[in-house]
């Protein structure tokens, strides 16, 4: 019975038929005594008699997008990052929603170009041609400006796009066997949904990141010399709308909306997305964190409980920055209330289940939500490798009793990849000298060591615009225990 009143009040609030608690309270449009701060609304409701008398009326809801909303981009092209003014062309890879209906749905067509490409800094370029890439990375910017429509209709929009992604990876939550069914099926009907939906109007599911074999080939490439410079086709980014999209309006009768702003049903999967960025490197336990569905949610008989736009909040519960000695950072937050775009409120319990994130970040999600920073196994075979070629090229190569003071061929060459790359191979192989090969020896084996082992750790950072997938369900019971801070 609570829960459905508190629905019909959100309902006539969140549309303006009966006004806002605080404010009948102030003007003396009903009676009732002030609620406590911490209160919810639904503590002071109107009388029974006026939700029946507007439960009649269709309701008109405006399907607007708001200022700040992300588009979702992949580029579905491979663009060198050459001029200025270079056209990108790209797909939505997830549906955008005003509301409860799907406005912009995935695979509509979005084109821009690069508008800004930045020189690199003395000091990124001297340690770039140190390691042997006389071509280092250049920054650049990119700006999508026209957007079309599956139906042929085309926007003209104006966007902030964040760098790009070129590997996005999907990571879940690391559950019991019986939880991890549970949130692959929900996770399962939620993708079966929105892959129906998108299909109809696109071919989006052409656009992949790049096979094994072709980012193979682009290492290698990668480590010549000289090298051109592309945008991959497959990366993303998240273009941020600098103005409102509107999309007419739509009617809802008010059975529809009947359950509107209750709580989503245990082990329903939301989608949102981070409002703000949140890194272990600055963060304090207790620090508010902020998220909004990207989604509508709706109940087990499709009346909607929350509309898209619909704000999370949670809070911090555990920080530990990166530390020295390659000791990476540690990231906990969950989600303890919905906030209605009414400014309704309404505690609930949320745990992180899924994000996106760089594949270079290196993250993981343990059971209980938190992120933390994943050092790869390969450092020590990269360390070990730099450590033998050094102790190779150190030794004098002695073959049927005389010395070769230009040492063994395949130890220079190996010696000079360790240090340069191949530009550090072709130097030692035609100067035919050990030193040299031992020169270039040391300064791989120094730099792997600093890099791997004796540095700082990696922080987790989430920008602005993560995407989440957020689980409600009854806290794990290690959750309930106090957090053991580590010396």
């Amino acid at each position: 019975m609570n829960r459905l009143l508190f629905g019909n009040v959100v309902l006539l609030v969140f549309l303006g038929v009966f006004p806002d608690p605080a404010q009948a309270q102030e003007s003396g449009n009903f009676s009732c005594p002030a609620p406590r701060e911490d209160a919810l609304p639904a503590l002071c409701a109107p009388p029974t008699s006026e939700i029946e008398a507007a439960a009649g009326e269709p309701v008109q809801i405006s399907l607007t997008v708001p200022e700040g909303t992300p588009l979702r981009i992949a580029l579905d092209q491979r663009t060198r990052v050459l001029h200025v003014g270079e056209p990108v062309h790209g797909q939505l890879v997830e549906p955008v929603y005003a509301f409860d209906q799907q406005v912009i749905p995935a695979g509509s067509v979005v084109t821009g170009r690069i508008t800004g490409i930045d020189s690199v800094p003395v000091k990124a370029r001297v340690f770039s041609y140190s390691g042997g890439n006389f071509t280092p990375f250049r920054k650049y910017q990119v700006d999508f400006d026209v957007l079309t429509l599956p139906d042929g209709k085309v926007l003209n929009i104006k966007t902030a796009t964040s760098p790009g992604t070129p590997e996005v990876v999907h990571l879940v939550a690391n559950k019991p066997t019986e939880e991890k069914k549970k949130n692959a099926a929900a996770r399962a009907a939620s993708n079966a949904k929105q892959n129906a939906e998108s299909q109809i109007h696109s071919g989006i599911g052409q656009i992949k990141s790049p096979n094994l074999m072709h980012r193979l080939k682009t290492l290698v490439y990668s480590q010549s010399p000289v090298h051109r410079q592309y945008i991959e086709k497959g990366t993303r980014f998240d273009a941020a709308l600098e103005g409102a999209l509107s999309f007419g309006d739509a009617v809802r009768t008010r059975t529809e909306l009947a359950q509107l702003g209750s709580a989503p049903e245990p082990e329903c999967l939301l989608h949102a997305r981070l409002t703000a960025g949140v890194s272990s490197a600055e963060a304090t336990r207790g620090s508010t964190v902020s998220a909004v569905l990207t989604e509508p949610v709706f109940s087990a008989n499709h009346l909607l409980l929350l509309p898209a736009n619909t704000r999370l909040l949670g809070e911090v519960q555990e920080a530990r920055p990166a530390r020295n000695f390659h000791r990476n950072g540690e990231l906990r937050i969950a989600f303890n209330r919905i906030e209605l775009p009414s400014g309704l409120t309404q505690a609930i319990q949320g745990t992180l289940e899924g994000l996106e994130v760089d594949r270079t970040a290196h993250l993981a999600l343990d059971q209980e939500g938190g992120t933390h920073a994943t050092t790869p196994k390969t450092r020590y075979l990269s360390t070990g490798f730099a450590l033998v070629m050094l102790a190779a090229a150190s030794r004098p190569d002695t073959e049927h009793g005389t010395t070769d003071a230009a040492g063994d061929a395949d130890t220079r060459a190996g010696a000079g990849i360790s240090g340069s790359r191949l530009t550090g191979s072709l130097i030692s192989m035609a100067a035919r000298s050990q030193p040299v090969s031992i020169a270039f020896g040391a300064l791989g084996a120094t730099q792997s060591v600093y890099s791997n082992f004796l540095s700082g750790g990696r922080d987790v950072n989430l920008p602005q615009n993560t995407p989440l997938e957020i689980g409600f369900a009854p806290p794990h019971d290690d959750a309930k225990k106090p957090v053991q801070t580590k010396p």
